[in-house]
């Protein structure tokens, strides 16, 4: 019995040793030219919600901790980012035609006040990414205010 368990436990050391040689490509491309901070004018304490909160995730550009590089941790980090940068890519930003831009600062809105956005999972591991009250009235308002400015420029 104790050798099928040795033999065992070598087996999947083995397995989680091989499985660390397929690692997902990283997020981390340059900032654009389409990225919503060189595209809209942000202020800058949005423009630090979003860096922390949000970017990671939504944007071409992610900020790894050491355990990301661990898998299967790095493959779910991996779906993370990508399912999210499907939902919002602020690296696209300029990129994106106007009336998804007001239906995503409409969404940033609704998520934020929900407490949906950052993910709880996400926080766990981030929790300087936990949005304050404060924090989501300012990130609301901005988004709220865009999205007007936006929407006037698209009935123009």
């Amino acid at each position: 019995m104790r050798r099928l368990i040795r033999i065992l436990l070598i087996v999947l050391l083995v397995a989680f040793i091989t499985i660390q040689f397929f690692q997902p490509e990283k997020n981390e491309g340059i900032t654009a030219e389409n990225d919503i901070l060189t595209v809209q004018k942000v202020p800058a304490e949005v423009a630090g919600i979003l860096k922390v909160s949000c970017f990671d995730c939504h944007s071409n550009v992610t900020r790894y901790l050491w355990y990301h590089r661990v898998s299967p941790v790095s493959w779910m980090i991996d779906d993370h980012i990508r399912e999210g940068k499907d939902e919002l890519n602020f690296s696209d930003w300029g990129k994106t035609d106007l009336y998804d831009k007001i239906t995503a600062l409409e969404e940033i809105g609704q998520e934020t006040r929900r407490k949906t956005m950052p993910l709880k999972s996400y926080l766990v591991m981030h929790p300087k990414a936990r949005l304050s009250e404060e924090q989501i009235e300012v990130l609301n308002k901005w988004a709220n205010d865009l999205g007007e400015e936006l929407l006037r420029a698209a009935n123009n």
